[in-house]
């Protein structure tokens, strides 16, 4: 979805591209191969353990064209220049000011550049046609998790007024529903894994209730069994240019 999403806002060969709130690499690597050898990618993020995490990603990659640096994105400067493009996942849930988030990134992306955000959203709740209680549950224990720690769950269906409140006119916004099937592998496990310890410092679950090692097995197995599918989230993606 990430890679469909950058790909209709332009994001292709030759293109230097900020990558705000770049945590482990994974949308900048990305990036990096989009833009190809002869391109640029600079992550930013102010965890320096996910930067230095990143920095080996990338390096075990043998992508050259790809740096990262530890900072706040929304107060580059002039530092590393002006690009392209700026993208960013799953970051401005975590802001406490998206649309001045998004304002201080288009000031590091030259005029007619590309701003593209993706981001999740919880007001669509996860369904099925027959009840998935397990599915469900762990559902909940994520989004439980996300609010916790202070994200906007609801980011996805507010980018279009963040991004007119910004200063970016007409934006593109799309939506695509994860689904589940019956033989469906989904990344879920690891994400729950992730989040295991906030869950557990929140008192949203126990590690016992949990069972992160069998998850995946009963997570499948329940879809199986009820032979159906599963709408499991939405996920936002928007982009719009900077006015020249």
């Amino acid at each position: 979805m990430t890679e469909r999403l950058l790909g209709q806002a332009g994001i292709g060969p030759g293109m230097r591209v900020l990558d705000v709130g770049c945590g482990g690499g994974d949308v900048s690597i990305l990036v990096a191969r989009l833009v190809g050898a002869e391109g640029e990618v600079v992550g930013i993020d102010r965890d320096s353990r996910m930067v230095a995490a990143a920095r080996d990603r990338a390096r075990d990659a043998d992508l050259s064209g790809v740096t990262f640096a530890e900072g706040d994105f929304r107060d580059l400067g002039s530092k590393h220049g002006l690009f392209d493009a700026a993208v960013g996942r799953l970051t401005l849930m975590y802001q406490a000011d998206p649309v001045d988030a998004v304002r201080r990134v288009a000031r590091s992306v030259r005029p007619g550049g590309v701003i593209v955000f993706q981001e999740y959203d919880s007001t669509v709740r996860a369904t099925s046609l027959v009840p998935l209680p397990l599915q469900d549950r762990v559902g909940r224990w994520i989004w439980d998790t996300f609010e916790r720690s202070g994200a906007d769950v609801h980011m996805g269906f507010k980018l279009y007024s963040v991004f007119t409140e910004a200063g970016l006119s007409a934006p593109e916004v799309r939506a695509e529903a994860i689904v589940l099937t019956p033989s469906t592998r989904y990344p879920t496990v690891p994400l729950v894994r992730m989040l295991l310890p906030q869950m557990i410092e929140y008192g949203i679950a126990t590690e016992q209730e949990v069972d992160v090692e069998t998850l995946e097995r009963r997570l499948v197995a329940e879809r199986q069994t009820a032979g159906t599918s599963y709408v499991n989230l939405l996920v936002f993606g928007a982009w719009a240019r900077r006015p020249s």
